[in-house]
């Protein structure tokens, strides 16, 4: 009891400055599935606070098959409840796996991401859409339909709109 207290004190001195390795991070998700109900409660609590602390969204019933590298930490991640994550993929900053929950639409549902997958910063996966092994996604690409195994998914090349006129743009509020 005394050393799971300790534990505790130190987990919580950790969130509250922001200084948790990532891996203590991922025991804490583990360990929220412990069957006492005080440490569950406690393990909640300092998974809830870290994910607030750090702007993120990773709900405990997301199915992770083991934990992703976060090159640049959990900042701004959001993903789904209802998502599957494989083995060994890597997340970069600000990326959304997000579900489609408009009644009659589409791609209704939750994104499925194969094993090894990278997904690059700023992308965003959306709807039920199933997402191969070995695949890429490139920084900010928008993913809403299937992408099968072993592909690189990437944006059209950025527009250039020329301008015929001396004064640059004015952009108005």
């Amino acid at each position: 009891m005394r050393r799971l207290l300790h534990v505790i004190k130190s987990a919580v001195k950790a969130i509250l400055t922001g200084d948790l390795p990532l891996a203590r991070f991922w025991n804490i998700r583990r360990k929220i599935s412990s069957s006492n109900r005080f440490t569950r409660r406690i393990y909640s609590f300092l998974y809830a606070r870290y994910l607030t602390v750090h702007n993120a969204s990773i709900p405990i019933e997301t199915r992770i098959a083991s934990c992703p590298k976060f090159p640049h930490g959990i900042s701004g991640i959001f993903i789904s409840m209802g998502a599957e994550i494989g083995r060994d993929c890597t997340i970069f900053h600000q990326v959304t796996i997000g579900s489609n929950t408009l009644e009659g639409s589409k791609n209704q549902g939750a994104p499925v991401i194969g094993d090894n997958v990278f997904i690059g910063c700023g992308a965003k996966i959306i709807g039920g859409v199933h997402v191969g092994s070995n695949v890429c996604i490139g920084a900010n690409c928008v993913v809403t339909c299937d992408v099968p195994d072993n592909c690189t998914v990437v944006m059209p090349a950025p527009r250039i709109i020329e301008h015929h006129r001396n004064n640059p743009p004015v952009f108005l509020p």
